[in-house]
Protein backbone atom coordinates (compact mmCIF):
# COMPACT_ATOMS: atom_id res chain seq x y z
CA UNK A 1 0.00 0.00 0.00
CA UNK A 2 0.89 3.82 -0.14
CA UNK A 3 3.27 4.43 2.55
CA UNK A 4 4.77 7.64 1.75
CA UNK A 5 4.19 10.90 3.96
CA UNK A 6 2.40 13.78 3.47
CA UNK A 7 3.64 16.72 1.06
CA UNK A 8 5.20 18.46 4.16
CA UNK A 9 7.04 15.16 4.93
CA UNK A 10 4.83 14.27 7.98
CA UNK A 11 1.34 12.74 9.19
CA UNK A 12 -0.80 10.88 7.25
CA UNK A 13 0.04 9.04 3.67
CA UNK A 14 -1.09 10.16 0.45
CA UNK A 15 -4.26 8.86 -0.89
CA UNK A 16 -3.86 9.17 -4.70
CA UNK A 17 -6.33 8.32 -7.02
CA UNK A 18 -5.23 10.62 -9.58
CA UNK A 19 -4.88 7.64 -11.67
CA UNK A 20 -4.01 4.13 -12.06
CA UNK A 21 -0.95 4.72 -13.68
CA UNK A 22 0.75 5.80 -10.14
CA UNK A 23 0.91 1.97 -9.21
CA UNK A 24 4.45 1.04 -7.80
CA UNK A 25 5.79 -2.50 -9.26
CA UNK A 26 5.40 -5.45 -6.44
CA UNK A 27 7.99 -7.16 -4.56
CA UNK A 28 7.55 -9.86 -7.01
CA UNK A 29 8.48 -7.50 -9.96
CA UNK A 30 11.44 -6.08 -8.47
CA UNK A 31 12.55 -9.35 -7.70
CA UNK A 32 12.03 -10.15 -11.39
CA UNK A 33 13.28 -7.63 -12.60
CA UNK A 34 16.61 -7.85 -10.56
CA UNK A 35 17.05 -11.29 -12.12
CA UNK A 36 16.10 -10.67 -15.59
CA UNK A 37 17.93 -12.51 -18.41
CA UNK A 38 18.69 -9.79 -21.13
CA UNK A 39 19.94 -8.90 -24.18
CA UNK A 40 19.73 -6.20 -27.05
CA UNK A 41 16.00 -6.05 -28.15
CA UNK A 42 17.16 -4.15 -31.24
CA UNK A 43 18.63 -7.14 -32.28
CA UNK A 44 15.99 -9.41 -31.26
CA UNK A 45 18.16 -10.67 -28.52
CA UNK A 46 16.45 -9.85 -25.58
CA UNK A 47 14.97 -13.53 -24.12
CA UNK A 48 12.85 -11.58 -21.78
CA UNK A 49 11.02 -9.52 -24.07
CA UNK A 50 10.74 -12.27 -26.16
CA UNK A 51 9.00 -14.72 -23.88
CA UNK A 52 7.00 -11.67 -22.72
CA UNK A 53 5.65 -10.99 -26.62
CA UNK A 54 4.99 -14.62 -26.94
CA UNK A 55 3.06 -14.92 -23.75
CA UNK A 56 0.78 -11.60 -24.55
CA UNK A 57 0.17 -13.27 -28.33
CA UNK A 58 -0.98 -16.37 -26.60
CA UNK A 59 -3.21 -14.71 -24.16
CA UNK A 60 -5.06 -13.03 -26.41
CA UNK A 61 -5.35 -15.64 -29.43
CA UNK A 62 -3.11 -13.89 -31.64
CA UNK A 63 0.20 -14.29 -34.18
CA UNK A 64 2.46 -11.94 -32.36
CA UNK A 65 2.75 -9.21 -30.37
CA UNK A 66 5.03 -6.40 -30.01
CA UNK A 67 6.54 -4.59 -26.29
CA UNK A 68 6.17 -0.88 -26.70
CA UNK A 69 7.31 1.80 -24.11
CA UNK A 70 3.73 3.27 -23.86
CA UNK A 71 0.38 3.05 -24.84
CA UNK A 72 0.20 5.86 -27.00
CA UNK A 73 2.71 4.80 -28.92
CA UNK A 74 1.30 1.89 -29.40
CA UNK A 75 -2.14 3.18 -30.75
CA UNK A 76 0.04 5.59 -32.39
CA UNK A 77 2.28 2.50 -34.42
CA UNK A 78 -0.72 0.83 -35.18
CA UNK A 79 -2.83 3.52 -36.49
CA UNK A 80 0.40 4.51 -38.90
CA UNK A 81 -0.05 0.70 -39.72
CA UNK A 82 -3.75 0.59 -40.70
CA UNK A 83 -3.93 4.09 -42.50
CA UNK A 84 -2.12 6.34 -45.02
CA UNK A 85 -1.60 10.05 -44.54
CA UNK A 86 -5.28 12.01 -45.59
CA UNK A 87 -7.29 9.46 -44.04
CA UNK A 88 -9.87 9.46 -41.37
CA UNK A 89 -9.52 7.72 -38.07
CA UNK A 90 -13.38 6.92 -36.51
CA UNK A 91 -13.09 7.39 -32.72
CA UNK A 92 -15.36 8.22 -29.80
CA UNK A 93 -15.01 12.04 -29.00
CA UNK A 94 -13.57 11.88 -25.45
CA UNK A 95 -11.34 8.85 -26.71
CA UNK A 96 -7.80 9.10 -25.22
CA UNK A 97 -6.30 8.22 -29.20
CA UNK A 98 -8.15 12.34 -29.33
CA UNK A 99 -7.76 13.52 -26.49
CA UNK A 100 -4.80 12.95 -24.48
CA UNK A 101 -2.32 11.80 -27.35
CA UNK A 102 -1.35 15.06 -28.63
CA UNK A 103 -2.74 15.09 -32.27
CA UNK A 104 -0.34 12.30 -32.92
CA UNK A 105 -2.20 10.62 -35.51
CA UNK A 106 -2.46 14.07 -37.30
CA UNK A 107 0.77 15.08 -36.47
CA UNK A 108 2.53 12.12 -37.26
CA UNK A 109 0.51 9.32 -38.85
CA UNK A 110 -0.86 12.50 -40.95
CA UNK A 111 -4.88 11.24 -40.04
CA UNK A 112 -7.83 13.32 -39.33
CA UNK A 113 -9.83 12.29 -36.22
CA UNK A 114 -13.46 12.00 -37.06
CA UNK A 115 -14.98 12.28 -34.26
CA UNK A 116 -18.84 11.84 -32.41
CA UNK A 117 -19.77 11.98 -29.30
CA UNK A 118 -21.50 8.73 -28.12
CA UNK A 119 -23.60 7.71 -24.79
CA UNK A 120 -21.35 6.25 -22.27
CA UNK A 121 -18.43 6.27 -24.88
CA UNK A 122 -19.64 3.61 -26.30
CA UNK A 123 -19.55 3.82 -30.28
CA UNK A 124 -22.15 0.97 -32.15
CA UNK A 125 -21.98 0.15 -35.58
CA UNK A 126 -25.09 2.85 -36.36
CA UNK A 127 -22.76 5.55 -34.88
CA UNK A 128 -19.54 4.49 -36.62
CA UNK A 129 -21.84 3.64 -39.86
CA UNK A 130 -22.63 7.55 -40.31
CA UNK A 131 -19.24 8.63 -39.99
CA UNK A 132 -17.81 6.02 -42.82
CA UNK A 133 -16.80 8.33 -45.93
CA UNK A 134 -18.34 7.46 -49.05
CA UNK A 135 -15.88 6.75 -51.72
CA UNK A 136 -15.80 9.97 -53.54
CA UNK A 137 -12.06 12.65 -55.01
CA UNK A 138 -14.02 15.53 -52.82
CA UNK A 139 -13.58 13.40 -49.24
CA UNK A 140 -10.47 12.10 -47.08
CA UNK A 141 -11.05 8.63 -46.99
CA UNK A 142 -11.95 6.60 -43.83
CA UNK A 143 -9.10 4.85 -42.95
CA UNK A 144 -9.49 3.17 -39.50
CA UNK A 145 -12.21 2.44 -36.78
CA UNK A 146 -11.14 3.02 -33.42
CA UNK A 147 -12.71 1.87 -30.13
CA UNK A 148 -11.68 1.84 -26.13
CA UNK A 149 -12.51 -0.60 -23.67
CA UNK A 150 -12.90 0.11 -20.77
CA UNK A 151 -13.60 4.05 -21.76
CA UNK A 152 -11.63 5.93 -19.74
CA UNK A 153 -13.45 9.75 -19.80
CA UNK A 154 -16.64 8.44 -19.50
CA UNK A 155 -15.96 6.42 -16.81
CA UNK A 156 -14.43 3.17 -17.28
CA UNK A 157 -17.80 2.02 -19.25
CA UNK A 158 -17.91 -1.19 -21.04
CA UNK A 159 -18.31 -2.57 -24.56
CA UNK A 160 -20.91 -5.66 -24.31
CA UNK A 161 -18.85 -8.06 -26.38
CA UNK A 162 -21.66 -8.37 -29.12
CA UNK A 163 -21.24 -4.45 -29.65
CA UNK A 164 -18.07 -4.76 -30.86
CA UNK A 165 -18.52 -8.02 -32.63
CA UNK A 166 -21.04 -6.17 -34.93
CA UNK A 167 -18.41 -3.30 -35.43
CA UNK A 168 -15.70 -5.56 -36.46
CA UNK A 169 -18.29 -7.69 -38.59
CA UNK A 170 -19.87 -4.38 -40.32
CA UNK A 171 -16.57 -2.56 -40.57
CA UNK A 172 -15.20 -5.64 -42.26
CA UNK A 173 -17.30 -5.78 -44.86
CA UNK A 174 -16.96 -2.72 -45.70
CA UNK A 175 -12.98 -3.15 -45.76
CA UNK A 176 -12.26 -1.24 -42.97
CA UNK A 177 -9.88 -2.57 -40.15
CA UNK A 178 -10.64 -1.80 -36.55
CA UNK A 179 -8.05 -1.26 -33.42
CA UNK A 180 -8.93 -1.43 -29.51
CA UNK A 181 -7.18 0.84 -27.18
CA UNK A 182 -7.61 -1.85 -24.44
CA UNK A 183 -5.37 0.06 -22.24
CA UNK A 184 -7.84 -1.34 -19.70
CA UNK A 185 -8.78 -4.16 -20.98
CA UNK A 186 -8.15 -6.73 -18.39
CA UNK A 187 -10.53 -4.97 -16.11
CA UNK A 188 -13.15 -5.22 -18.74
CA UNK A 189 -12.57 -8.84 -18.58
CA UNK A 190 -12.95 -9.08 -15.14
CA UNK A 191 -16.34 -6.78 -15.30
CA UNK A 192 -17.24 -8.66 -17.99
CA UNK A 193 -16.31 -12.28 -16.41
CA UNK A 194 -14.48 -12.76 -20.21
CA UNK A 195 -11.45 -13.88 -21.16
CA UNK A 196 -9.35 -11.03 -23.13
CA UNK A 197 -8.90 -13.10 -25.79
CA UNK A 198 -13.06 -13.30 -26.39
CA UNK A 199 -13.38 -9.81 -25.91
CA UNK A 200 -10.50 -8.69 -28.52
CA UNK A 201 -10.98 -12.03 -31.15
CA UNK A 202 -12.72 -10.23 -33.70
CA UNK A 203 -10.67 -6.69 -33.51
CA UNK A 204 -7.45 -6.13 -35.83
CA UNK A 205 -5.27 -5.30 -33.28
CA UNK A 206 -5.03 -4.64 -29.90
CA UNK A 207 -3.00 -2.18 -26.96
CA UNK A 208 -3.17 -2.74 -23.83
CA UNK A 209 -1.49 -1.46 -20.87
CA UNK A 210 0.90 -3.31 -18.74
CA UNK A 211 1.90 0.04 -16.24
CA UNK A 212 -2.04 0.81 -15.40
CA UNK A 213 -3.93 -1.52 -12.81
CA UNK A 214 -1.46 -4.42 -13.50
CA UNK A 215 1.31 -2.19 -11.69
CA UNK A 216 4.18 -2.81 -13.72
CA UNK A 217 6.61 0.22 -13.75
CA UNK A 218 6.95 0.56 -17.89
CA UNK A 219 5.54 -0.48 -21.18
CA UNK A 220 2.47 -1.72 -23.00
CA UNK A 221 1.88 -3.98 -26.17
CA UNK A 222 0.31 -4.50 -29.29
CA UNK A 223 -1.08 -7.68 -30.46
CA UNK A 224 -2.48 -9.02 -34.15
CA UNK A 225 -1.38 -10.71 -36.87
CA UNK A 226 2.11 -11.53 -37.71
CA UNK A 227 1.82 -9.15 -40.60
CA UNK A 228 0.77 -6.60 -38.90
CA UNK A 229 3.12 -6.95 -35.86
CA UNK A 230 5.58 -6.75 -38.86
CA UNK A 231 4.45 -3.05 -39.65
CA UNK A 232 4.44 -1.75 -35.99
CA UNK A 233 8.31 -2.60 -35.00
CA UNK A 234 8.95 -0.32 -38.41
CA UNK A 235 6.60 2.12 -37.09
CA UNK A 236 8.10 1.49 -33.22
CA UNK A 237 11.58 2.01 -34.74
CA UNK A 238 10.87 5.21 -36.00
CA UNK A 239 8.90 6.80 -33.33
CA UNK A 240 12.05 5.98 -31.60
CA UNK A 241 10.81 3.21 -29.41
CA UNK A 242 13.91 0.56 -30.18
CA UNK A 243 15.08 -0.49 -27.02
CA UNK A 244 18.27 -2.86 -25.92
CA UNK A 245 18.34 -4.34 -22.78
CA UNK A 246 14.99 -3.91 -21.90
CA UNK A 247 14.02 -7.41 -20.38
CA UNK A 248 14.41 -5.68 -17.19
CA UNK A 249 11.21 -4.11 -17.65
CA UNK A 250 9.49 -6.69 -19.63
CA UNK A 251 9.97 -9.48 -16.77
CA UNK A 252 8.02 -6.90 -14.64
CA UNK A 253 5.11 -7.41 -17.23
CA UNK A 254 5.23 -10.59 -17.15
CA UNK A 255 4.59 -10.88 -13.38
CA UNK A 256 1.98 -8.20 -14.27
CA UNK A 257 0.32 -10.48 -16.73
CA UNK A 258 0.02 -13.48 -14.36
CA UNK A 259 -0.63 -12.45 -11.12
CA UNK A 260 -2.38 -8.56 -11.16
CA UNK A 261 -5.12 -9.11 -13.04
CA UNK A 262 -6.38 -11.74 -10.19
CA UNK A 263 -6.54 -8.95 -7.47
CA UNK A 264 -8.62 -6.47 -10.24
CA UNK A 265 -11.71 -7.11 -8.81
CA UNK A 266 -10.67 -5.34 -5.31
CA UNK A 267 -10.03 -2.27 -7.64
CA UNK A 268 -14.00 -2.41 -8.58
CA UNK A 269 -15.03 -2.54 -5.33
CA UNK A 270 -13.26 -0.16 -3.86
CA UNK A 271 -14.38 2.19 -6.83
CA UNK A 272 -18.13 0.91 -6.23
CA UNK A 273 -17.66 1.80 -2.02
CA UNK A 274 -15.81 5.19 -3.29
CA UNK A 275 -18.73 6.34 -5.54
CA UNK A 276 -21.06 5.38 -2.95
CA UNK A 277 -20.15 7.28 0.04
CA UNK A 278 -19.32 9.91 -2.42
CA UNK A 279 -22.88 9.86 -3.06
CA UNK A 280 -23.69 10.74 0.36
CA UNK A 281 -21.95 13.96 0.16
CA UNK A 282 -24.01 16.97 -0.08
CA UNK A 283 -23.85 18.82 -3.82
CA UNK A 284 -21.78 15.88 -4.96
CA UNK A 285 -23.54 14.19 -8.07
CA UNK A 286 -22.91 10.65 -9.11
CA UNK A 287 -24.71 7.56 -9.82
CA UNK A 288 -22.67 4.23 -8.14
CA UNK A 289 -24.44 1.94 -9.86
CA UNK A 290 -22.78 2.85 -13.49
CA UNK A 291 -19.07 2.49 -11.47
CA UNK A 292 -18.76 -1.01 -13.16
CA UNK A 293 -14.33 -0.85 -12.94
CA UNK A 294 -12.15 1.23 -11.50
CA UNK A 295 -12.94 5.30 -12.40
CA UNK A 296 -15.19 7.29 -10.89
CA UNK A 297 -16.35 10.43 -11.78
CA UNK A 298 -18.54 12.67 -10.40
CA UNK A 299 -20.13 16.29 -11.21
CA UNK A 300 -18.94 18.76 -7.74
CA UNK A 301 -21.21 21.69 -9.47
CA UNK A 302 -23.63 21.58 -6.03
CA UNK A 303 -20.61 22.37 -4.00
CA UNK A 304 -20.44 25.82 -5.57
CA UNK A 305 -16.86 25.26 -6.29
CA UNK A 306 -15.00 24.35 -9.68
CA UNK A 307 -14.13 20.97 -10.42
CA UNK A 308 -9.81 22.30 -10.27
CA UNK A 309 -11.05 24.01 -7.01
CA UNK A 310 -12.15 20.54 -4.97
CA UNK A 311 -8.65 19.02 -6.03
CA UNK A 312 -6.80 21.57 -4.88
CA UNK A 313 -8.78 21.53 -1.38
CA UNK A 314 -8.36 17.96 -1.32
CA UNK A 315 -4.55 17.97 -2.34
CA UNK A 316 -3.56 20.27 0.60
CA UNK A 317 -5.60 17.52 3.10
CA UNK A 318 -3.10 14.64 0.81
CA UNK A 319 -6.11 13.11 -1.14
CA UNK A 320 -4.88 13.43 -4.85
CA UNK A 321 -7.27 13.61 -7.94
CA UNK A 322 -8.15 15.31 -11.30
CA UNK A 323 -10.38 17.24 -12.63
CA UNK A 324 -11.56 16.50 -16.40
CA UNK A 325 -13.72 19.34 -16.80
CA UNK A 326 -15.21 22.26 -15.00
CA UNK A 327 -17.33 20.76 -12.81
CA UNK A 328 -16.24 17.04 -13.19
CA UNK A 329 -14.22 15.24 -10.67
CA UNK A 330 -12.06 11.76 -11.46
CA UNK A 331 -10.93 9.26 -9.04
CA UNK A 332 -9.05 6.17 -10.24
CA UNK A 333 -8.62 2.67 -7.49
CA UNK A 334 -5.47 0.97 -7.71
CA UNK A 335 -3.61 -1.68 -5.17
CA UNK A 336 -1.90 0.96 -4.06
CA UNK A 337 -4.99 2.58 -1.74
CA UNK A 338 -6.78 0.38 0.27
CA UNK A 339 -10.41 0.63 2.06
CA UNK A 340 -9.07 2.82 4.50
CA UNK A 341 -7.58 5.07 2.13
CA UNK A 342 -11.17 5.55 0.56
CA UNK A 343 -12.45 6.18 3.31
CA UNK A 344 -10.10 8.63 4.02
CA UNK A 345 -10.74 10.63 0.90
CA UNK A 346 -14.50 9.92 1.50
CA UNK A 347 -14.07 12.33 4.71
CA UNK A 348 -12.19 14.66 3.89
CA UNK A 349 -14.13 15.44 0.65
CA UNK A 350 -17.18 15.61 3.11
CA UNK A 351 -15.72 17.97 5.44
CA UNK A 352 -14.60 20.09 2.59
CA UNK A 353 -18.30 20.08 1.15
CA UNK A 354 -19.57 20.75 4.95
CA UNK A 355 -17.40 23.71 5.50
CA UNK A 356 -18.57 25.16 2.05
CA UNK A 357 -22.56 24.81 3.14
CA UNK A 358 -21.64 26.31 6.69
CA UNK A 359 -20.18 29.36 4.61
CA UNK A 360 -22.86 30.02 2.49
CA UNK A 361 -25.50 29.10 5.44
Amino acid sequence: MYDSKGMDGKGDAVVDLRSDTVTRPTPAMRRAMAEAEVGDDVYGEDPTINRLQSHAAEIFGREAALFVPSGSMGNLVAIKAWTQPGMEVICEQRAHVNQYELASMSAIAGCFPRAVFAHEGILTWPVVESLIRAKSPNYSQTGLVTIENTHNMAGGTLYATQVVEEICDRAHEAKLRVHMDGARIFNASVALGKSVRELTRKCDSVMFCLSKGLGAPVGSMLVGSKEFIEKAHINRKMLGGGMRQAGVLAAAGLVALEESPKALHRDHENARYLAEGLAKIPGISVDPKKVVTNIVIFDVRGTEKTATEICSELGKKDVLCGATDKYLVRMVTHYDVDRAGIDRAIAELSEICSTVAKTHA
